[in-house]
Protein backbone atom coordinates (compact mmCIF):
# COMPACT_ATOMS: atom_id res chain seq x y z
CA UNK A 1 0.00 0.00 0.00
CA UNK A 2 1.37 3.57 -0.95
CA UNK A 3 2.14 6.18 1.94
CA UNK A 4 -0.77 8.39 2.13
CA UNK A 5 1.22 11.92 1.19
CA UNK A 6 -1.34 15.26 1.91
CA UNK A 7 -1.26 18.37 -0.44
CA UNK A 8 -3.28 20.80 2.45
CA UNK A 9 -4.21 24.11 0.04
CA UNK A 10 -4.64 27.12 2.06
CA UNK A 11 -2.59 25.48 5.01
CA UNK A 12 -2.93 29.19 6.67
CA UNK A 13 -6.67 29.36 7.06
CA UNK A 14 -8.98 28.25 9.52
CA UNK A 15 -9.72 25.24 8.47
CA UNK A 16 -6.11 24.16 6.33
CA UNK A 17 -4.03 24.63 9.85
CA UNK A 18 -6.37 22.75 11.85
CA UNK A 19 -6.33 19.53 8.75
CA UNK A 20 -2.94 19.97 8.83
CA UNK A 21 -2.82 19.35 12.62
CA UNK A 22 -4.98 16.51 12.29
CA UNK A 23 -2.84 14.68 9.31
CA UNK A 24 0.16 14.84 11.06
CA UNK A 25 -0.81 13.26 14.00
CA UNK A 26 -2.38 10.30 12.46
CA UNK A 27 0.83 9.61 10.63
CA UNK A 28 1.02 11.32 6.94
CA UNK A 29 3.26 13.02 5.11
CA UNK A 30 1.47 16.38 4.89
CA UNK A 31 2.61 19.37 2.99
CA UNK A 32 1.16 22.70 3.12
CA UNK A 33 0.56 25.32 0.22
CA UNK A 34 -0.28 29.09 1.07
CA UNK A 35 1.12 32.35 -0.91
CA UNK A 36 2.56 32.83 2.90
CA UNK A 37 3.14 28.84 4.11
CA UNK A 38 2.20 28.33 8.22
CA UNK A 39 5.31 27.89 9.78
CA UNK A 40 4.24 27.20 12.95
CA UNK A 41 2.75 23.78 12.63
CA UNK A 42 5.64 21.00 13.64
CA UNK A 43 5.80 18.44 10.97
CA UNK A 44 4.18 20.22 7.99
CA UNK A 45 6.33 20.79 5.06
CA UNK A 46 5.38 24.23 3.87
CA UNK A 47 5.41 25.56 -0.16
CA UNK A 48 5.07 28.85 -1.25
CA UNK A 49 2.90 29.15 -4.62
CA UNK A 50 -0.04 31.13 -6.00
CA UNK A 51 -2.87 29.19 -7.34
CA UNK A 52 -3.37 31.56 -10.00
CA UNK A 53 0.36 31.04 -11.47
CA UNK A 54 0.70 28.17 -13.47
CA UNK A 55 4.93 28.80 -13.12
CA UNK A 56 4.48 29.26 -8.93
CA UNK A 57 2.63 25.93 -9.01
CA UNK A 58 4.54 23.90 -10.85
CA UNK A 59 7.89 25.63 -8.88
CA UNK A 60 6.26 24.56 -5.67
CA UNK A 61 4.64 21.08 -6.61
CA UNK A 62 7.76 19.67 -8.67
CA UNK A 63 9.21 17.71 -5.94
CA UNK A 64 6.68 15.93 -4.48
CA UNK A 65 3.95 13.46 -5.87
CA UNK A 66 0.45 13.74 -3.02
CA UNK A 67 -1.88 11.13 -2.89
CA UNK A 68 -4.27 13.25 -1.30
CA UNK A 69 -5.28 16.79 -1.90
CA UNK A 70 -7.81 18.97 0.45
CA UNK A 71 -8.39 22.23 -1.17
CA UNK A 72 -9.60 24.31 2.00
CA UNK A 73 -9.07 28.36 0.44
CA UNK A 74 -10.77 30.88 -2.16
CA UNK A 75 -10.43 34.74 -2.86
CA UNK A 76 -12.99 37.26 -2.03
CA UNK A 77 -14.04 39.05 -5.30
CA UNK A 78 -15.80 42.22 -5.45
CA UNK A 79 -19.17 40.54 -8.17
CA UNK A 80 -19.68 36.40 -7.60
CA UNK A 81 -19.06 36.53 -11.32
CA UNK A 82 -15.55 37.15 -10.44
CA UNK A 83 -15.29 35.07 -7.84
CA UNK A 84 -16.39 31.90 -10.28
CA UNK A 85 -13.51 32.79 -12.64
CA UNK A 86 -11.04 33.64 -9.94
CA UNK A 87 -12.11 30.33 -7.51
CA UNK A 88 -12.96 28.33 -10.37
CA UNK A 89 -9.38 29.23 -12.15
CA UNK A 90 -7.77 27.94 -8.86
CA UNK A 91 -9.01 24.75 -8.52
CA UNK A 92 -8.20 23.83 -12.02
CA UNK A 93 -4.48 25.57 -11.99
CA UNK A 94 -4.13 23.12 -9.13
CA UNK A 95 -5.24 20.17 -10.49
CA UNK A 96 -3.88 20.35 -13.91
CA UNK A 97 -0.26 20.98 -12.91
CA UNK A 98 -0.33 17.85 -10.37
CA UNK A 99 -2.42 15.63 -13.30
CA UNK A 100 1.54 15.50 -15.12
CA UNK A 101 2.73 12.88 -12.26
CA UNK A 102 -0.34 10.64 -12.38
CA UNK A 103 0.13 10.30 -8.19
CA UNK A 104 -3.33 12.02 -6.92
CA UNK A 105 -6.13 9.54 -5.31
CA UNK A 106 -8.24 11.26 -4.11
CA UNK A 107 -9.52 14.94 -4.15
CA UNK A 108 -11.45 16.50 -1.37
CA UNK A 109 -12.94 20.64 -1.39
CA UNK A 110 -15.04 22.54 1.24
CA UNK A 111 -17.48 24.67 0.29
CA UNK A 112 -19.85 25.53 2.63
CA UNK A 113 -23.79 26.32 2.95
CA UNK A 114 -23.48 29.27 0.45
CA UNK A 115 -24.38 25.88 -1.79
CA UNK A 116 -27.84 26.13 -0.85
CA UNK A 117 -28.36 29.98 0.27
CA UNK A 118 -26.68 31.38 -2.60
CA UNK A 119 -23.94 34.43 -2.74
CA UNK A 120 -24.14 36.80 0.51
CA UNK A 121 -26.17 39.21 -1.52
CA UNK A 122 -29.10 36.09 -2.71
CA UNK A 123 -30.26 34.74 0.31
CA UNK A 124 -31.87 38.59 1.74
CA UNK A 125 -33.76 38.36 -1.54
CA UNK A 126 -37.43 36.87 -1.36
CA UNK A 127 -37.37 33.83 -3.83
CA UNK A 128 -33.79 31.97 -2.57
CA UNK A 129 -34.72 30.82 1.02
CA UNK A 130 -33.66 27.40 1.27
CA UNK A 131 -35.81 24.57 2.99
CA UNK A 132 -34.14 23.62 6.66
CA UNK A 133 -32.27 22.16 7.23
CA UNK A 134 -30.42 22.11 4.48
CA UNK A 135 -29.69 18.48 2.91
CA UNK A 136 -27.11 17.19 0.48
CA UNK A 137 -30.03 16.07 -1.95
CA UNK A 138 -30.98 19.77 -2.49
CA UNK A 139 -30.59 20.63 -6.14
CA UNK A 140 -28.16 23.73 -6.69
CA UNK A 141 -30.05 27.14 -7.11
CA UNK A 142 -30.50 28.39 -10.49
CA UNK A 143 -28.14 31.20 -9.52
CA UNK A 144 -24.50 32.19 -9.80
CA UNK A 145 -22.78 30.33 -7.58
CA UNK A 146 -18.65 30.26 -7.50
CA UNK A 147 -18.91 26.69 -5.45
CA UNK A 148 -21.01 25.21 -8.09
CA UNK A 149 -17.94 25.92 -10.78
CA UNK A 150 -15.19 24.95 -7.91
CA UNK A 151 -17.13 21.74 -7.94
CA UNK A 152 -16.89 21.02 -11.70
CA UNK A 153 -13.66 21.51 -11.86
CA UNK A 154 -13.11 18.77 -9.57
CA UNK A 155 -15.58 17.00 -11.61
CA UNK A 156 -13.87 17.09 -14.63
CA UNK A 157 -10.00 16.26 -13.48
CA UNK A 158 -12.08 12.94 -11.99
CA UNK A 159 -13.21 12.24 -15.27
CA UNK A 160 -9.39 12.92 -17.00
CA UNK A 161 -7.40 11.53 -14.09
CA UNK A 162 -9.61 8.87 -12.40
CA UNK A 163 -9.46 9.85 -9.00
CA UNK A 164 -12.30 9.53 -6.36
CA UNK A 165 -13.43 12.80 -4.60
CA UNK A 166 -15.30 14.32 -1.51
CA UNK A 167 -17.42 17.88 -1.69
CA UNK A 168 -17.59 19.80 2.72
CA UNK A 169 -19.68 21.73 3.39
CA UNK A 170 -19.58 23.05 6.77
CA UNK A 171 -21.62 25.85 8.01
CA UNK A 172 -19.44 28.64 9.85
CA UNK A 173 -16.55 26.92 10.64
CA UNK A 174 -14.91 27.99 14.41
CA UNK A 175 -11.19 27.81 14.93
CA UNK A 176 -7.64 29.00 15.80
CA UNK A 177 -6.40 31.35 12.86
CA UNK A 178 -4.83 34.61 12.50
CA UNK A 179 -5.34 36.88 9.13
CA UNK A 180 -8.31 34.66 8.10
CA UNK A 181 -11.30 36.20 6.02
CA UNK A 182 -13.95 34.34 7.70
CA UNK A 183 -13.16 34.19 11.77
CA UNK A 184 -16.47 34.11 13.93
CA UNK A 185 -14.59 33.06 16.81
CA UNK A 186 -11.57 35.00 16.94
CA UNK A 187 -13.84 38.09 15.82
CA UNK A 188 -16.50 37.39 18.83
CA UNK A 189 -13.14 36.97 21.27
CA UNK A 190 -11.43 40.44 20.14
CA UNK A 191 -15.00 42.15 20.08
CA UNK A 192 -15.77 41.05 23.97
CA UNK A 193 -12.41 41.54 24.70
CA UNK A 194 -12.47 45.22 23.45
CA UNK A 195 -15.85 45.18 25.38
CA UNK A 196 -14.08 44.46 28.71
CA UNK A 197 -11.27 46.55 28.75
CA UNK A 198 -13.49 49.51 27.62
CA UNK A 199 -16.76 48.72 29.96
CA UNK A 200 -18.62 48.49 26.63
CA UNK A 201 -21.81 46.10 25.89
CA UNK A 202 -21.85 42.95 24.16
CA UNK A 203 -24.28 44.18 21.28
CA UNK A 204 -25.75 41.53 19.45
CA UNK A 205 -25.00 42.32 15.76
CA UNK A 206 -27.35 40.23 13.77
CA UNK A 207 -31.15 39.36 12.97
CA UNK A 208 -34.40 38.75 14.95
CA UNK A 209 -34.32 35.49 12.87
CA UNK A 210 -30.62 34.72 13.79
CA UNK A 211 -31.38 36.09 17.12
CA UNK A 212 -34.44 33.32 17.83
CA UNK A 213 -33.91 30.48 15.49
CA UNK A 214 -31.99 27.66 15.89
CA UNK A 215 -28.18 27.15 14.45
CA UNK A 216 -25.44 25.44 14.15
CA UNK A 217 -21.94 26.01 13.28
CA UNK A 218 -18.78 23.77 12.49
CA UNK A 219 -16.10 23.49 14.70
CA UNK A 220 -12.89 23.19 12.40
CA UNK A 221 -11.17 19.62 14.45
CA UNK A 222 -14.50 18.27 13.40
CA UNK A 223 -14.32 19.34 10.12
CA UNK A 224 -10.68 18.47 9.83
CA UNK A 225 -11.79 15.19 11.06
CA UNK A 226 -14.85 14.55 8.72
CA UNK A 227 -12.04 15.60 6.03
CA UNK A 228 -9.91 12.58 6.53
CA UNK A 229 -13.05 10.05 7.39
CA UNK A 230 -14.35 10.59 3.44
CA UNK A 231 -11.03 10.32 2.22
CA UNK A 232 -10.44 7.21 3.60
CA UNK A 233 -13.38 5.89 3.58
CA UNK A 234 -14.70 3.62 0.48
CA UNK A 235 -18.26 4.35 0.67
CA UNK A 236 -17.68 8.02 1.54
CA UNK A 237 -15.87 8.66 -1.99
CA UNK A 238 -17.39 10.63 -4.61
CA UNK A 239 -19.86 12.22 -2.25
CA UNK A 240 -20.99 15.50 -1.19
CA UNK A 241 -21.18 16.31 2.74
CA UNK A 242 -23.28 18.52 4.91
CA UNK A 243 -20.27 18.49 8.39
CA UNK A 244 -21.35 20.69 11.61
CA UNK A 245 -20.80 20.11 15.23
CA UNK A 246 -23.66 17.69 15.53
CA UNK A 247 -26.14 19.76 17.82
CA UNK A 248 -28.00 23.08 17.79
CA UNK A 249 -28.57 25.97 19.48
CA UNK A 250 -30.06 29.48 19.87
CA UNK A 251 -28.19 32.72 20.04
CA UNK A 252 -30.34 33.80 22.23
CA UNK A 253 -28.94 31.68 25.36
CA UNK A 254 -25.45 31.64 23.55
CA UNK A 255 -25.09 34.83 23.28
CA UNK A 256 -25.29 35.90 26.84
CA UNK A 257 -23.18 32.23 27.95
CA UNK A 258 -20.08 34.12 25.70
CA UNK A 259 -20.80 36.92 27.46
CA UNK A 260 -20.13 35.19 30.67
CA UNK A 261 -17.45 33.68 30.01
CA UNK A 262 -15.62 37.27 29.34
CA UNK A 263 -17.45 38.76 32.44
CA UNK A 264 -19.24 41.41 30.29
CA UNK A 265 -22.62 42.21 30.24
CA UNK A 266 -24.84 41.20 26.85
CA UNK A 267 -27.40 42.67 24.92
CA UNK A 268 -29.90 40.57 22.78
CA UNK A 269 -31.55 41.63 19.73
CA UNK A 270 -33.46 44.89 20.12
CA UNK A 271 -35.56 46.24 17.31
CA UNK A 272 -33.01 46.54 14.41
CA UNK A 273 -29.49 45.06 13.12
CA UNK A 274 -26.74 46.38 14.73
CA UNK A 275 -23.63 45.49 12.61
CA UNK A 276 -20.17 44.77 14.25
CA UNK A 277 -18.38 45.99 11.42
CA UNK A 278 -20.41 49.36 12.98
CA UNK A 279 -19.25 48.51 16.36
CA UNK A 280 -15.63 48.01 15.94
CA UNK A 281 -14.83 50.65 13.10
CA UNK A 282 -12.71 52.86 15.63
CA UNK A 283 -11.49 50.05 17.45
CA UNK A 284 -8.37 49.69 15.85
CA UNK A 285 -5.93 51.48 18.05
CA UNK A 286 -7.64 50.68 21.02
CA UNK A 287 -6.57 47.38 20.27
CA UNK A 288 -2.79 48.39 20.07
CA UNK A 289 -3.28 49.45 23.13
CA UNK A 290 -4.91 46.58 24.92
CA UNK A 291 -2.22 44.72 23.02
CA UNK A 292 0.23 46.68 24.81
CA UNK A 293 -0.83 46.40 28.21
CA UNK A 294 -1.36 42.80 28.02
CA UNK A 295 2.07 41.90 25.88
CA UNK A 296 -0.23 40.28 23.16
CA UNK A 297 1.46 38.72 20.04
CA UNK A 298 -0.93 40.72 17.72
CA UNK A 299 -1.28 44.23 17.35
CA UNK A 300 -4.02 44.47 14.14
CA UNK A 301 -6.98 44.01 15.27
CA UNK A 302 -8.09 43.10 11.30
CA UNK A 303 -5.40 40.45 11.69
CA UNK A 304 -8.12 38.94 14.21
CA UNK A 305 -11.93 40.13 13.55
CA UNK A 306 -13.51 40.17 10.44
CA UNK A 307 -16.21 41.54 11.44
CA UNK A 308 -18.04 42.49 7.79
CA UNK A 309 -17.97 38.22 7.88
CA UNK A 310 -19.75 37.78 10.79
CA UNK A 311 -22.34 40.02 9.99
CA UNK A 312 -23.28 38.29 6.77
CA UNK A 313 -23.34 35.20 8.97
CA UNK A 314 -25.43 36.29 11.86
CA UNK A 315 -27.68 39.20 9.38
CA UNK A 316 -29.83 36.20 7.66
CA UNK A 317 -33.31 36.95 7.60
CA UNK A 318 -33.77 33.21 7.88
CA UNK A 319 -32.79 30.59 10.80
CA UNK A 320 -30.38 28.10 9.15
CA UNK A 321 -29.54 24.72 10.03
CA UNK A 322 -28.00 21.19 8.26
CA UNK A 323 -28.60 17.90 8.39
CA UNK A 324 -26.08 15.34 8.99
CA UNK A 325 -27.81 12.20 8.81
CA UNK A 326 -26.00 11.13 5.60
CA UNK A 327 -22.82 11.02 7.30
CA UNK A 328 -23.56 9.63 10.52
CA UNK A 329 -25.31 6.85 8.20
CA UNK A 330 -22.50 6.17 6.39
CA UNK A 331 -20.17 6.12 10.04
CA UNK A 332 -19.14 9.38 11.05
CA UNK A 333 -20.05 9.75 14.25
CA UNK A 334 -17.92 12.33 15.89
CA UNK A 335 -20.16 15.20 17.98
CA UNK A 336 -19.09 18.33 19.38
CA UNK A 337 -20.73 20.52 22.09
CA UNK A 338 -21.07 24.22 20.61
CA UNK A 339 -20.71 26.09 24.20
CA UNK A 340 -17.40 23.91 24.49
CA UNK A 341 -16.24 25.14 20.91
CA UNK A 342 -16.14 28.50 21.99
CA UNK A 343 -14.81 27.85 25.20
CA UNK A 344 -12.11 25.87 24.17
CA UNK A 345 -11.44 28.56 21.05
CA UNK A 346 -11.39 31.13 23.81
CA UNK A 347 -8.81 29.42 26.10
CA UNK A 348 -6.88 28.63 23.50
CA UNK A 349 -6.30 32.26 22.21
CA UNK A 350 -5.67 33.34 25.48
CA UNK A 351 -2.94 30.72 26.30
CA UNK A 352 -1.25 31.76 23.23
CA UNK A 353 -1.13 35.22 24.30
CA UNK A 354 -3.89 36.44 21.33
CA UNK A 355 -6.44 38.06 23.63
CA UNK A 356 -6.09 39.12 27.25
Amino acid sequence: MRNKVALVVGSSGITGSNLAKELINAGWETFGLARKPNTDIEGLKPISADLLEMESLRAGLKDIKPTHIFITTWMRQDTESENIRINALMVRNLLDVLSVNGSVEHVALVTGLKHYLGPFEAYAKEGFLPETPVRESHPRLDIENFYYAQEDEVYAAATRDGFSWSIHRPHTVIGKAIGNAMNMGTTLAAYASICKETGRKFIWPGSEAQWNGISDVTDARVLAKHLIWAATTDAAKNQAFNVVNGEVFRWSRLWFRLADYFGIEAVGFEMDIKPLEKEMAGDAAIWVEIAKKYQLKETELSRLSSAWHTDLDLGRPIEVMTDMGKSRKMGFQVYQDTEETFFELFDELRASHLIP
